[in-house]
């Protein structure tokens, strides 16, 4: 078996699991929409402050590490069913992967869905962060997408 054949097979696999029909469509028709009426750009700050309420009603239990945090965070992910995170500490900030993000079923709707969900997921973890302490000042970000599954965010100083 290849690795591309392995990749399509397990992107296969979280799609059934992470994005049921229905629910999934009309969500992704709704966020496609948004885009599509106010552009990407404009679209973002509003993702970002769902991310955000979405933190407020799902608040993380403290953390006193960052094994902890991340313990919790992925506690948290396994109930949404979003995936898992990975966090490394820096001397510069964190670095967060996420991966196993859901992914539209659609080829050619993921890379903006994933943008769009890379927009809620900053607002939820900016949230989550600054609950468990995080300076105000520190930005989270999208740094780098490996696929549209598997997306390095970090939390810093911004630049």
């Amino acid at each position: 078996m290849t690795t591309n054949t392995a990749n399509t097979l397990l992107l296969g696999y979280f799609q059934q699991q992470q994005t049921p029909p229905g629910w999934f469509d009309l969500l992704s028709v709704m966020i496609d929409g948004m885009v599509r009426n106010v552009g990407e750009a404009e679209s973002l700050p509003f993702l970002r402050q769902m991310g955000e309420a979405l933190a407020d009603r799902v608040p993380l239990p403290a953390s006193a590490t960052v094994g902890e945090l991340e313990a919790n965070i992925n506690a948290q992910l396994a109930v949404f069913n979003w995936g898992f995170i990975d966090i490394e500490t820096t001397e510069h900030g964190m670095a967060f992967r996420h991966q196993a993000l859901p992914v539209a079923r659609e080829e050619a709707y993921q890379t903006r869905w994933c943008y769009a969900f890379c927009a809620i997921l900053e607002g939820l973890y900016s949230r989550w962060l600054r609950s468990q302490g995080g300076e105000a000042s520190l930005v989270f970000t999208r740094e780098r997408l490996y696929s549209v599954a598997d997306v390095l965010f970090r939390y810093a100083n911004p630049q």
